[in-house]
């Protein structure tokens, strides 16, 4: 995916995204003792980066494709942003969910105009009913992480960021699925200035710190971890772009994750998801080695259930 595809990409979904704003907070950069700045993805349409993804899938449909609309897997953000994204530029969105995902999640996808379809918890029964429904309905399959088009809609985010603040020594990033840190670290590549790509990961689900030290894709074999949207594994699209231009990853502990998620609420007084806050934990963690740096940090999102909050 070269630069003009990521220019072309950011212009096509301008329209339906917001370009979200980016906070400091002099506290925290006293305490890290370097300038950092916070891209604020939580204030973005549905509350989180993925809109930016979405849109761009959509976008790139043929009409034909977009009459039958699109279907997805998954529980969280994902399912959220193709519904909206879907809604906004007049295509259907079949969402497949576990039974077990939050009310509230179901809740927000079926108001942004998602049909959602129920299933057991395991990725098989997720992925058998998926297909079930592209043949039934002729939808095209939205990978949440592992598509091109996906990938290059979230590098927007940061492509942004560095359009406010071009002299960042580094960027840093949450790593779940990887879409988000691939388009990012393809951002960074093509409009940073000596700047690198760090990731930040929980310890209890490293598959892609694992996956960076080893050369291929590892997976989990638990998935314990306050941080729910990064429960999900790298995929071979995303994979070689982390492999190139991610620098390194830094893994954090759950206590580590809640306390850099209560700081944001505390210091930028505004919300973030646990699995937002791992970046800035990862920061935190290994702040020594950043000391004097200009540092962009992605807030991912702010889909925060309110009733179980760590703090």
């Amino acid at each position: 995916m070269d630069k003009k595809e990521l220019i072309d990409c950011h212009e096509r979904i301008k329209p339906f995204i917001h370009n979200t704003q980016v906070f400091t907070s002099t506290l925290i950069n006293e305490l890290l003792e370097a300038e950092v700045y916070f891209k604020c993805e939580n204030f973005q349409k549905m509350g989180a980066f993925k809109m930016r993804g979405a849109t761009n899938a959509i976008m790139q449909l043929s009409q034909a494709q977009r009459e039958n609309g699109v279907v997805t897997h998954s529980s969280g953000n994902f399912a959220q942003a193709l519904s909206l994204a879907a809604q906004s530029l007049g295509v259907k969105a079949f969402i497949v969910m576990p039974k077990s995902a939050p009310q509230v999640k179901k809740n927000a996808v079926k108001g942004y105009g998602g049909i959602i379809t129920e299933c057991e918890s395991t990725l098989e029964a997720r992925e058998s009913t998926t297909k079930e429904i592209e043949q039934r309905e002729g939808a095209t399959f939205i990978h949440p992480s592992n598509d091109d088009d996906v990938i290059l809609g979230q590098g927007t985010a940061c492509k942004e960021l560095l359009e406010h603040h071009p002299n960042l020594d580094f960027v840093f990033t949450p790593v779940g699925g990887g879409g988000l840190i691939a388009g990012t670290a393809l951002a960074v590549h093509y409009f940073g200035k000596n700047c690198k790509t760090i990731g930040g990961e929980p310890l209890e689900v490293d598959d892609a710190y694992r996956s960076l030290k080893s050369g291929k894709i590892e997976t989990n074999t638990s998935t314990n971890t306050i941080a729910d949207g990064l429960k999900t594994q790298l995929g071979d699209r995303n994979f070689p772009i982390i492999l190139n231009h991610v620098d390194k990853i830094i893994r954090v502990s759950e206590t580590e994750i809640v306390d850099a998620m209560q700081l944001i609420w505390e210091r930028l007084k505004i919300v973030c998801e646990p699995s937002s806050a791992v970046a800035l934990a990862a920061l935190i963690r290994d702040k020594e080695h950043f000391k004097e740096k200009k540092i962009g940090v992605i807030l991912s999102g702010g889909n925060v259930d309110l009733e179980n909050l760590p703090f």
